[in-house]
């Protein structure tokens, strides 16, 4: 889903993440992955520059869900120390703890910041499935194998 990272929409996107993931029977996962969008798109919000716009992506593969944001401003983050009055400065380390890992990767016009929760089993979804429209819609995703013991991908289509 593409959007603009700001308020109101980050809130909308909380929204949408906790559909598709019960859409997904992935109900366990909302909390932590509706948390770890949060903060991943208030970075945005708050460092990205020139533009806000991003990507915010849900992939399931086997048992793994990968919530993704892309946006175009290449400075990859920096987890800080926030001290005990400091009012921000604890995005990443939140994201570090909650998820199973985390990481951010360049690409050729910005970055991807991106984490992963352990997925419970699912019930009628198949693996491979990405958020590719409002949930009401079901998902449909391009699955690509990868090879040599590396993860497969899945990547849906973009909505604005």
């Amino acid at each position: 889903m593409e959007l603009q990272a700001l308020p109101a929409r980050i809130g909308q996107m909380r929204r949408i993440v906790s559909a598709q993931l019960r859409y997904w029977r992935l109900d366990a996962l909302i909390d932590a992955a509706t948390l770890g969008v949060t903060e991943l798109l208030a970075n945005v919000h708050q460092h990205a520059r020139p533009s806000k716009q991003c990507t915010v992506e849900l992939s399931v593969l086997l048992d793994q869900l990968t919530v993704s944001v892309r946006d175009f401003d290449p400075r990859l983050p920096q987890p800080t120390t926030a001290g005990p009055l400091d009012v921000g400065g604890r995005g990443l380390t939140l994201i570090a703890e909650l998820s199973e890992s985390w990481g951010a990767r360049p690409e050729e016009s910005g970055k991807v910041v991106w984490f992963t929760l352990p997925a419970p089993t699912r019930g009628r979804e198949e693996p491979g499935h990405a958020l590719t429209a409002l949930p009401t819609a079901p998902p449909e995703a391009e699955h690509t194998e990868a090879s040599g013991g590396a993860r497969a991908s899945a990547r849906g289509a973009h909505v604005g």
